[in-house]
This record gives C-alpha cells, structure tokens and sequence, in this order.
C-alpha cells in the first residue's frame, strides 16, 4: 500500500532543497513503471491534536499551528508555507495510516509523505521536519491496537535525533539508526545507548563518507536485523531517507538503489510488517530510483542495476572498527 496526497505538494519553498518536486518525481517514476497496477494507493488519515501531543509538547503543537498561519523560516534551515500546519497534520497521519493496514494484515507500507520528520524534537521543528511523523505513527500504532513493541530502523544519512530523544527512555520501541559521521545534526553517538528503562533500546551505528554498498549492508545483515529478529517487534516503521545515495548533494556516502532492494529483501524476510515514511532525498533522479528499488522485493519486482560504487580501503577498515565497536557496545543486551 502506498499511501499519498496531493496536498504535501502545498508545502513548498521552490529553492529548498526539500520542495514539492521531491514527490512529484517519485510517483511520476512509479507512474511510468507501471508500479502503481500492482501496488494499490490510499489517501492518509489527517492527525488530530491529541496524535500529535502523544509525542510533542502543547507548546510546540500551538507553535506550528500558529507560525503557519504567515508562513516563513522557522531556522535556518525549515520553512514554513501558509496552511503547512495542516498538511504536516497530514504528513503524520500518513505514518498512522500505515499501522491501520498493519492491522489489517497488509505487511507492507510506504507513506510517501512531507514535510519530512525524524529530526523534530518533542518541543522543537528543525533540519526541514515540523512533527515527528515515524514516532506520532509508533506510539499511534501502540496506542490503538496495543502493539507492546516498535522496531524503527532509520536509514537516512542524517541522525533521527527527534526520534531517538522522543523514545531514549523507552523500552517499548528499538531505535537503529545508521548515519553518516560527521554530518548534520551531529547527533547520534555510538555510545548513545537510551536511559532508565530504555537502555540498551537506542543503538546509534555512525558511519564514514565514503561507504558503499557492501560495508552498508553488513551493518545491516550482522546488527540491525539480527537485532530486529530478537526484539521481535510487532510491526517495523522505517524513517527511509534517500541522502545516503552516491548522487545526493547533502550527503556524503556512496550507496546505490541496489543497497536499498537488498534492505528491503532483508526485511521483508524478517517476515514482520514493514511500514515506511519517506525522508530525505534530494536529488530527484536518485531519490525515485531509490524508493522504486525499496518497493520491488516486496512486489516481487524484477529490476537491473548499475555497479555498486567501489570503496576506498581506509573507508572499509574504518567501517569494520566501527561495526565492531557498535557490537561490542550493545552485546550486553543482545546477541551480536
């Protein structure tokens, strides 16, 4: 199921590099590979008030709600059209969207939704995101159909740092975040583990520039999904940023579409409901080949690939050090 509207084309800032042509070359992509004869389409449920309180401040809920209404930057880096207070409503509904099909016993989702989210704070909008789509979808999910346990896997190269501060003190949802280091937020620390009860439930996998395909991959297959399988969640959001691709202008890693099928296919054989909520992606091309290659295992999609980029040795050697760091750090609560 892919769930899209038409009105997140309304949040716009034409020169942003997340503008509304994010979307339209997405499912203009889809359109052209006859994706969509395969693969149905629903509008998003709208997030009332009380979905988003579940994970942010009432302070921040009137902040959006209110700055909105004029439109304009709220730092540096996020904006804010006229009437975005609504569509990020919208945008967060969409990641609860995705746990009603779960429910209905649909195993895969992607809500092809913007503005993006996994960089909002509880009490703070920043790095293009207003509310925390992936999080207001996971404690949605727990909240209506008493799901115990949420894995979220972020794959975007830059840190889920909203996410991570939202669920750091809960065990109830996992976060796995693998991201480029040093890049923005400057977040997500190798030893940044979770607090109180949610210790052990927060694991940070930095990466260097650089990184290919296959180093990418071994942090997946060797932690995530083992860490995944023995978490045994009851449904997988993905924060699915496409910044980690080689053509990306605000990223630095070397990854290709081929990288994004194969965590697809490793999900997909984890054999849990996997729901996805697009975030990065900023360049056009690379973005909709990438969200192409992240749908097909899950259709059984046939694709041809280009060659995985190759990687420096240096790159290599630091990436086994820190696959092995990470394992090390969080093999006092699982089995790495």
């Amino acid at each position: 199921m892919i769930v899209y509207s038409e009105e997140y084309l309304k949040h716009n800032r034409e020169y942003h590099p997340e503008n509304k042509n994010r979307l339209r070359a997405i499912m203009n992509l889809l359109t052209r590979e006859d994706v969509f004869e395969r693969v149905p389409m629903s509008v998003p449920k709208k997030a009332s008030d009380e979905d988003i309180l579940r994970v942010h401040t009432p302070l921040h809920l009137e902040f959006i709600k209110s700055a909105s209404q004029k439109g304009g930057l709220i730092d540096a880096d996020t904006y804010l059209s006229q009437g975005s207070f609504e569509i990020a409503m919208l945008s967060a509904g969409g990641a609860m969207s995705c746990a009603d099909f779960h429910k209905e016993g649909r195993n895969f989702s992607f809500a092809m939704v913007r503005p993006p989210g996994h960089h909002a704070e509880p009490r703070r909008a920043m790095g293009f995101c207003l509310f925390n789509n992936v999080a207001v979808g996971a404690k949605y999910a727990m909240d209506a159909y008493q799901y115990k346990r949420i894995f979220i896997l972020d794959f975007d190269a830059h840190h889920g740092n909203g996410t991570e501060k939202i669920f750091y003190n809960n065990d109830n949802v996992l976060f796995f975040s693998l991201h480029q280091h040093p890049l923005y937020p400057g977040t997500g620390a190798i030893g940044d583990i979770g607090e109180g009860k949610g210790k052990g439930y927060n694991i940070n996998v930095p990466l260097p520039p650089g990184i290919s395909d296959e180093s990418y991959l071994r942090a997946i297959n060797e932690i995530a999904i083992p860490v995944l399988k023995e978490f045994d969640p009851d449904m997988v959001f993905v924060s699915a940023g496409y910044d980690g691709h080689y053509a990306d202008p605000l990223g630095g890693m070397q990854l290709s579409p081929k990288c994004y099928y194969e965590i697809s296919k490793a999900l997909k054989k984890s054999k849990v409901g996997v729901a996805f909520t697009l975030e990065g992606g900023y360049s056009l091309d690379a973005l909709a080949g990438s969200v192409h290659a992240t749908i097909a295992p899950f259709y059984d999609i046939e694709m041809d690939f280009e060659k995985s980029r190759v990687e420096e040795a240096a790159v290599t050697r630091y990436t086994d050090s820190k696959l092995n760091a990470a394992k090390k750090i969080i093999s006092e609560y699982w089995s790495v």
